[in-house]
């Protein structure tokens, strides 16, 4: 499968292979924006924009996608807002704004804007479809029931895109506590990846650390430049 066709035809088959597999537990509702027509148009979109190419990208994993960002446009940690502000792709959502995205986008920015930033890294999740609870977000970890139903349909996920989306080693993992700890977990099991790198969830900067944004931008970018450039070079100063 590795052989033909680019990045963006194994990454958008691999959205529309998504089948969680199993009934939510009570109270759960699932997020699917790829079975939205107008969403997956936006998605085709993006996905052919950026990945239309066969060069291998290092993975970076978040927990789950929110009701604001990738739960509504199906591009991760992208709100409608930033999907058309900064990767030019007008849509008719509802103009929402989300912490996540704007932490992820002025990375973006830093780093040297969409077309640098996607050429290099695919954002996915170990859940790639998200989770509400009472009409609010819902991490898979944060419900027992769900976090140990959901965990044949993230393996299938990670077998599938690891065997098919060309990528590079180490890949990031979003979020230093229980994703890492369940992504490490299912990691030493399967072996999908030599090494995981943890970093701060960009919702925990958001909300509790915004003053040292900078700063951890400045994390990201160094740990993005030591893990491509393993040799002892100093990184690039971030784009302003």
């Amino acid at each position: 499968m590795e052989g033909s066709g680019t990045q963006a035809d194994k990454i958008l088959e691999f959205y529309r292979s998504l089948d969680i597999g199993f009934a939510m537990p009570r109270g759960v509702t699932i997020l699917n924006p790829y079975a939205e027509r107008d969403v997956w148009k936006l998605v085709e979109s993006f996905y052919r924009r950026y990945y239309g190419d066969r060069e291998p990208r290092t993975f970076i994993f978040g927990i789950n996608p929110g009701r604001y960002g990738g739960g509504l446009t199906g591009i991760p940690f992208t709100d409608p807002v930033l999907l058309e502000q900064s990767c030019g792709i007008a849509n008719g959502l509802k103009k929402v704004s989300e912490l996540s995205s704007e932490f992820i986008y002025r990375l973006i920015g830093a780093y040297g804007g969409p077309e640098a930033f996607f050429r290099s890294f695919f954002i996915t999740a170990l859940s790639p479809l998200g989770f509400t609870r009472e009409g609010r977000n819902l991490n898979y970890y944060d419900d027992k029931n769900l976090c140990k139903a959901i965990e044949p349909f993230v393996v299938r996920c990670m077998q599938y895109q690891k065997k098919t989306i060309r990528s590079l080693e180490p890949v990031f993992c979003l979020g230093e506590g229980k994703n890492f700890q369940y992504f490490s977990r299912l990691n030493a099991k399967h072996q999908f990846f030599n090494r995981i790198v943890a970093l701060p969830h960009p919702r925990w900067i958001m909300q509790y650390r915004r003053k040292r944004l900078q700063e951890f931008i400045e994390q990201y970018l160094e740990l993005f430049w030591r893990v491509k450039n393993p040799q002892d070079m100093p990184p690039p100063d971030p784009v302003i």
